[in-house]
């Protein structure tokens, strides 16, 4: 199994530049230069990776059996531009901090 933290880490860091991308260009775009084109294509890609970034999340919970105050902090971050980015100096630690679980026995 790979590890789902680094896969975190990259959604974090994507998603993170999809929003700076959002609010500090497409925004403007929008209302200081009358195109909301942009804002809508931006809008779209920054909601597609923030859901990326949601089932990543989700997903490392789950096999990587992170603390609710970890993934509480995770999230948050990441609902507020330019945060990520410090967050992200965290994540070379829990990335190998993640073991794989224990391989399963059918019978």
């Amino acid at each position: 199994m790979r590890n789902p933290v680094r896969f975190l880490r990259v959604a974090n860091f994507v998603e993170a530049v999809s929003y700076i991308v959002l609010v500090f260009v497409a925004m403007p775009l929008k209302y200081v230069w009358h195109e909301p084109l942009a804002v809508k294509v931006f809008g779209w890609v920054h909601g597609i990776l923030f859901a990326i970034f949601c089932l990543g999340l989700v997903r490392v919970v789950f096999d990587a059996a992170w603390p609710a105050r970890r993934t509480i902090g995770v999230f948050g971050a990441a609902l507020l531009p330019i945060v990520p980015f410090f967050v992200d100096r965290r994540f070379p630690q829990w990335v190998a901090e993640w073991r794989p679980p224990p391989a399963r026995e059918n019978g």
